[in-house]
């Protein structure tokens, strides 16, 4: 079985990468503590779990909603100010709105007219 790369490299490699250039802007380019580093690490896993979620076609809700969640926590991380009920109701939106794009990109394997209604 062959891998999923993106952009013909494994997610793994894009990972390196972004990890790479989060720690050499951090030592010699802006100032930047490693919860920062950190979060933003987090945040390009989300991504690249994003992209690979609608690449393979599955699971596309739960990236979309993990993506989110990566990059509110980033958002927190540096110094959003956002109440617990302000964030539980971006979530929400986000959530539903998810759900709605995916629900128009997802094709039944059974045509309705295939399944048999239950017999009482």
């Amino acid at each position: 079985m062959k891998s999923t790369t993106l952009f013909g490299r494994e997610p793994a490699v894009w990972a390196g990468i972004v990890a790479v250039v989060v720690q050499f802007v951090a030592a010699f380019i802006v100032d930047v503590d490693q919860n920062t580093q950190t979060a933003v690490n987090a945040a390009a896993a989300a991504l690249l779990g994003l992209l690979v979620a609608f690449k393979v076609g599955d699971g596309q809700v739960a990236a979309l909603t993990g993506f989110a969640q990566a990059g509110l926590a980033l958002g927190m991380n540096l110094g959003l100010d956002w109440s617990a009920a302000k964030q539980a109701a971006v979530m929400a939106f986000v959530t539903v709105v998810a759900q709605a794009f995916v629900r128009t990109q997802v094709t039944a394997p059974v045509p309705a007219a295939a399944v048999q209604p239950a017999k009482a």
